[in-house]
């Protein structure tokens, strides 16, 4: 169950054959590598699918784009719903019924910063009260910020 080192004549070990034991990796790091290129390229090509010709339907699309649904607050205290003005007492009935044409989405609130902040809490709560339940405070970030990251 040994094994023969050398022939054994010159009883010399220094010039005879040691085993290593160290793992060599260089050659599963090569295969990982190709293996990786492989991958990378045939991705893209197996997101195709098998290919098929698909029947023809009269239906409507189903992913309509919708405009945002902002909610603004100018300076002077004017209200908009995207670009239409609305007065504050106007701004629930007009809320609910856009709610009810195109559904229950995300409401976008803008404020000018000039703004008190218990009228944006005053908009917030009717936002609210009109139904939206996901509502969403916009702001602009400021140069520092930018900076500070890049």
């Amino acid at each position: 169950m040994g094994m023969s080192v050398g022939s054994g004549a010159s009883g010399d070990d220094d010039n005879g054959y040691k085993p290593l034991a160290e793992i060599n990796v260089t050659p599963m790091v090569d295969v990982m590598l190709v293996l990786l290129i492989i991958f990378m390229v045939a991705a893209p090509l197996m997101v195709q699918g098998v290919p098929l010709e698909l029947p023809k339907t009269s239906a409507s699309k189903l992913g309509t784009v919708k405009k945002p649904m902002v909610v603004s607050l100018s300076p002077d205290g004017k209200l908009y719903i995207r670009d239409e003005e609305v007065t504050p007492q106007t701004l629930v009935s007009r809320l609910m019924e856009i709610k009810s044409q195109e559904g229950d989405g995300i409401v976008y609130v803008r404020a000018d910063r000039k703004i008190a902040y218990g009228d944006v809490m005053t908009l917030l709560g009717k936002v609210g009260e009109s139904g939206f339940s996901r509502v969403s405070l916009l702001s602009q970030p400021s140069p520092s910020a930018n900076t500070a990251t890049n």
